[in-house]
């Protein structure tokens, strides 16, 4: 199975409970197809870089998971289907962004650097 990484963009409109319904929507449809959650990360409501059908913000939330091959059409379909949905982006995954993924999860990158001790001779 590959691994992949799906960013979707859904209508600022929405109240958070729907939101969260029709990302479990989404999810569903991955879990349903055989596809291993990994990480996923709610966003939240962000400005857009452009405006997508006179929206200029969007409730961004990040999956990155294991699939088989068919199950992206499959998914890819159903956020065509919905109208909440303003944008989505699916990546497949190469070796080095799991690794940078993994170190990024373990908050590798949010460890500061040990301070220096200064001595004076």
């Amino acid at each position: 199975m590959q691994q992949y990484e799906t960013v979707i963009v859904l209508t600022p409109l929405l109240s958070e409970d729907v939101a969260k319904e029709a990302i479990a929507k989404f999810t569903k449809v991955l879990t349903d197809g055989g596809a291993e959650i990994v990480q996923e990360d709610n966003w939240g409501l962000r400005k857009l870089a452009y405006p997508i059908q006179k929206k200029t913000t969007g409730y961004y939330h990040l999956t990155e998971y294991k699939a088989p091959g068919d199950l992206i059409n499959k998914l890819e379909i159903a956020f065509r289907r919905d109208e909440r949905v303003l944008r989505f982006l699916t990546i497949a995954l190469d070796k080095h962004a799991i690794a940078y993924n993994d170190k990024k999860r373990s908050g590798a990158f949010n460890k500061k650097p040990a301070a220096k001790v200064e001595e004076n001779n």
